[in-house]
């Protein structure tokens, strides 16, 4: 069975590592590609090429600023990603619970074992 195209929507393209630390690192403000190559210490014709698959399925914008490109990344693009991963957020919700219901419970077994005293200091 032939594999999906990386660069054909925005699933395909985020499940490359290097191209999520890209939009992770765009997410705080628009950046221009050398910052990006910096920042994350990639190549720059490596960036460049992650970024071009980004433009291309939607997920960052690109604007012309001189001979600068800067990227900036599009939210409403990204929101049916962050969708997606909500409809596991149960999953993860549900652990959470359990711990909280674990530390409790042990709390309520023995106080004591909660609370750790500090050592003594000799005078």
């Amino acid at each position: 069975m032939a594999r999906a195209s990386t660069t054909s929507d925005a699933f395909n393209a985020v499940a490359e590592p290097r191209r999520r630390e890209i939009l992770s690192y765009l997410a705080g403000a628009e950046r221009p590609v050398g910052e990006i190559v910096e920042a994350l210490g990639m190549p720059q014709p490596s960036v460049s090429k992650h970024l071009r698959v980004l433009h291309n399925v939607g997920l960052v914008h690109m604007r012309c600023q001189g001979r600068q490109k800067l990227y900036r990344t599009n939210a409403q693009a990204i929101r049916p990603l962050h969708e997606w991963a909500g409809t596991f957020e149960r999953y993860w919700q549900h652990q959470l619970n359990r711990v909280k219901q674990r530390a409790e419970a042990m709390a309520r077994e023995s106080p004591q074992a909660m609370n750790v005293a500090a050592p003594k200091v000799q005078d």
